[in-house]
């Protein structure tokens, strides 16, 4: 069965239009779920951090003071803040020999609750 030149123009017509429909809704759907992949779902609530060494610690917060940290309590790290942790009351000895960033606790977040924990000896887990 051959068509016509004038029914091959607008078959073409028609599959090239399908084709364009297809292109913009795939992109519709892909350019939202791109942003969404780049946003901190922990931006805006921060970072929770639990001590869960059995043991007071104390930390400086951004080059603040020297702050008393109980074990099996959580502070909240925020973007852009830096978190010294200490063994001592005057937060000379530091507790881990790394210190972690901001991104360090987010990378160790698997489940994106916004949690992770500090074990004994300075081991970082998802909370």
């Amino acid at each position: 069965m051959e068509m016509s030149p004038s029914t091959r123009f607008i078959f073409k017509g028609v599959l090239f239009q399908g084709v364009l429909f297809l292109f913009i809704v795939f992109m519709a759907t892909l350019f939202p779920l791109w942003s969404v992949a780049d946003e901190d779902p922990c931006g805006e609530t921060g970072m929770y951090i639990g001590n869960q060494t059995t043991i007071d610690l104390w930390y400086t917060r951004s080059g603040g003071p020297c702050t008393f940290w109980a074990h099996d309590h959580i502070l909240i790290l925020k973007p852009g803040e830096t978190l010294l942790i200490y063994q001592d009351m005057t937060c000379e000895t530091a507790y881990c020999s790394k210190e972690p960033t901001y991104d360090d606790y987010k990378s160790l977040d698997a489940n994106h609750n916004c949690r992770v924990k500090i074990l004994p000896d300075c081991t970082l887990s998802d909370m």
